[in-house]
């Protein structure tokens, strides 16, 4: 049965399911606009989820017909999966920040074995064993989801009000997840008036139980060395100064206490850092330090994509850990370890 949520105010959200994913489903929010309703995010790109999109519009008053425009609060394919299927049905933008839009851009023109030579070659210098790169050596297409995501027709421009005729949701670019996330504040009363500035639909930044994922950007040809998690960090900060009065995010539930949850996960990431500069009391890889981490179950039970995953997190921890002064690389170390100053 598809469940919906009224949020008051003209705002409403369909649980849309995630195939073989804990997370079990994103929320897709439907915002009612002079125009029609536009959608906040739409879930990911499977059969069953689109039934219970379009069932969950139904249920919502309305139809995918009647959607007037698709606002993407990040590339990934949970949040942006189904958005080429609403514009077909019924003609909507699409709308997402430039950053994710290149990646977007990329990822439909790419060779999927670019890709896995690029992902083999980045585990290899991270000290990934030779069993666990072995399989990306002779993979193809049909491993790869997501090879041609929707490429968006307008651009979200970080500080300025996105057009939806009748209401006001301002774009406030929040890198970390990806480089392109933004968060869209609700500049208008909290239909239950409660305390704060408006609401906030917060996509994967900031989520009541759930810390998301701060892994590096990747680029095969950007050489740039960032620093998402710094950037993270930045961007909770900007979230917390905004103080809504409740925060409508892409999983779980809808929540109040924004600077609470925003302190919380600042202090998991400080706390996590200075587990970190423990372990590397002795020089280690990024695999062996994501192989010591603490995840949410055990390394030996964590499967193969979830590992590139993790070893992904531990490197823009070592990179944070990098810019602050608190590690440094081992020189002449191949594949490069890293150690506590």
């Amino acid at each position: 049965m598809t469940k919906t949520y009224d949020h008051g105010g003209g705002v409403r959200s369909i649980e849309v399911p995630i195939p073989d994913n804990p997370l079990g489903h994103t929320l897709v929010y439907v915002v009612d606009t002079d125009r029609g309703p536009v959608l906040v995010d739409t879930g990911w790109d499977d059969p069953g989820s689109w039934d219970t999109l379009t069932a969950g519009l139904a249920a919502c008053g309305t139809a995918v017909a009647e959607v007037h425009g698709v606002v993407v609060t990040h590339h990934h394919p949970d949040h942006h999966g189904l958005s080429g299927k609403v514009r077909e049905a019924s003609g909507a933008w699409i709308a997402m920040h430039e950053a994710d839009t290149a990646i977007v851009r990329r990822t439909r023109s790419a060779e999927p074995e670019r890709w896995f030579t690029y992902m083999a070659a980045k585990l290899t210098a991270a000290g990934a064993p030779e069993e666990h790169v072995a399989p990306l050596r002779g993979a193809r297409r049909r491993t790869l989801p997501g090879l041609s995501p929707a490429l968006p027709d307008r651009e979200i421009v970080p500080g300025e009000l996105l057009d939806l005729p009748g209401r006001r949701l301002r774009a406030i670019w929040t890198p970390g997840h990806t480089p392109g996330h933004v968060c869209l504040h609700l500049e208008e009363a909290h239909p239950a008036q409660l305390p704060g500035h408006g609401r906030l639909f917060s996509g994967d930044h900031v989520l009541p139980e759930i810390t998301p994922h701060i892994g590096l950007y990747e680029d095969p040809d950007d050489t740039t060395v960032t620093d998402p998690l710094g950037d993270y960090l930045d961007s909770l900060e900007r979230v917390a100064r905004l103080s809504p009065a409740e925060i409508l995010p892409a999983h779980q539930h809808a929540f109040t206490d924004a600077a609470g949850r925003v302190r919380a996960l600042l202090v998991h990431h400080e706390t996590r850092l200075t587990d970190l500069l423990s372990l590397l009391r002795e020089p280690l890889t990024a695999w062996q330090l994501a192989e010591r981490m603490e995840w949410n179950r055990p390394w030996d039970q964590i499967p193969y994509g979830s590992r590139n995953i993790a070893v992904s997190e531990a490197e823009s921890h070592l990179r944070r850990l990098v810019k602050l002064g608190r590690a440094e690389a081992v020189t002449g170390s191949d594949p490069v370890t890293y150690t506590a100053v």
